[in-house]
Order: structure tokens, then sequence, then C-alpha cells
């Protein structure tokens, strides 16, 4: 029997993920970080959509 997941959980671990890829800094795109993390953690387009954005607020954040 599986147990389920709180709703929401594969995006923390995407962010979470994406987040200690940027840290490593090796120059991969936010862009490609987001596919991949999209793999990994099975994301539906909806919460692809939601990385995309969670990170160009983050970065639109970071220029002011």
């Amino acid at each position: 029997m599986s147990s389920l997941k709180p709703k929401g959980e594969k995006i923390r671990q995407a962010v979470k993920w994406i987040s200690e890829k940027i840290k490593e800094g090796k120059g991969v795109s936010l862009e490609s970080l987001v596919e991949k993390a999209s793999l990994k953690f099975n994301l539906s387009p909806k919460e692809e959509e939601f990385l995309r954005s969670f990170y160009q607020e983050a970065g639109d954040r970071k220029d002011h």
C-alpha cells in the first residue's frame, strides 16, 4: 500500500533540488534546471510553470 504525499511536496522537493544546483554554480540555465526537475519529480505542466514563475519572481526581487 502506498502512502499519499502532501499536496505540494513534489514542488518543495523540486525547489530544493533546483536551489542546490544553482548554488553549485555550474552555469546551467534556469530553464534547463526546471525541465530536469520536472522530469525528476514527475511534475505536471502547471507545476512546471509554477517553478518558472517562482524563480522569475525571485530573480526580479534580487535585481532591485
